[in-house]
């Protein structure tokens, strides 16, 4: 499965108005809930905030990537936000995350669930891309990561 399978244009917010990580998180989830990609929209959100107090999602450089699986829905759903400022997901080299992928999957599918969230790392592990994920608008920020995905598939 690839990101683009499941991340849309109207699924990208740019930018981000809340500023907590909580709030930005809540702002995907409403996001994904008026898409009616979820359903229960405060089940996720507890999930999400139970796997943020394991151990942080805010993987550095600039990324968070929220995370959760759920039982409340039968596939994966992914949102994606950029935050100019950033915001503090108490993130692993302290600076403030820009780019926050959120990501929720179903209890069933782990190795699929670890595949996306290695992806995800993957493409924003190059400099190069996370600017162009910065600069750009939904469209621009679709081709840059289903460009980056293609590559994944030659190497």
């Amino acid at each position: 499965m690839k990101l683009v399978d499941i991340l849309h244009t109207d699924l990208i917010i740019h930018p981000l108005k809340k500023s907590s990580k909580v709030d930005v998180i809540k702002e995907l989830l409403t996001l994904l809930a008026e898409k009616r990609i979820i359903q229960n929209k405060e089940l996720i959100l507890k999930a999400v905030l139970d796997r943020e107090t394991i151990m942080t999602t805010g993987v550095g450089n600039g990324v968070a990537i929220p995370h959760c699986k759920s039982n409340d829905l039968p596939g994966f759903a992914m949102a994606l936000g950029i935050h100019q400022d950033g915001v503090n997901f108490q993130s692993l080299d302290g600076k403030p995350a820009q780019i926050i992928f959120l990501l929720i999957g179903p209890e069933n599918k782990p190795a699929t669930h670890i595949r996306l969230l290695s992806r995800i790392s993957r493409i924003l592990s190059k400099s190069e891309v996370r600017q162009k994920i910065l600069a750009g608008n939904s469209a621009d920020i679709m081709q840059t990561i289903a460009s980056e995905e293609s590559i994944l598939e030659i190497n």
